[in-house]
């Protein structure tokens, strides 16, 4: 029913469902290093190949999904309270500085300005 409907139904009767095996592990192993040659033969494509139906299936590149994942991840974290540094950490950043760059970009605010903004709404939610 999304916009993504339509990319997903192609994909899965193209057969090209091998991709969804590779989003399941990026899933699994998102704070990890992942070595997106071995996922492709991992699947059973060639690099270019795995790419190509990753992005039609997604509408972004293996490494954009997992810096989702690992944004998505670290706000979840943040918000149940965790500080700044410990949620990069976690979620397998190495460099605070470039966590905090590509969470600005992705939801707009800071770490730390998202986090507080974050704990003041679910505070508000649980009195009212």
């Amino acid at each position: 029913m999304s916009e993504q409907g339509p990319r997903l139904i192609q994909i899965a009767l193209s057969g090209k469902n091998d991709v969804i095996t590779a989003l399941n592990y990026l899933k699994e192993h998102f704070s990890e290093s992942v070595n997106m040659k071995r996922l492709a033969e991992m699947v059973g494509m060639s690099v270019s190949t795995f790419y190509q139906n990753f992005k039609i299936l997604t509408g972004m590149t293996p490494l954009q999904y997992q810096k989702k994942l690992r944004l998505c991840e670290a706000r979840k974290l943040l918000m149940a309270g965790s500080d700044v540094t410990t949620a990069a950490y976690q979620v397998g950043y190495e460099s605070l500085s470039q966590f905090s760059r590509e969470y600005k970009r992705f939801f707009g605010v800071s770490p730390s300005q998202d986090a507080k903004r974050l704990r003041n709404s679910n505070l508000m939610d649980v009195v009212h």
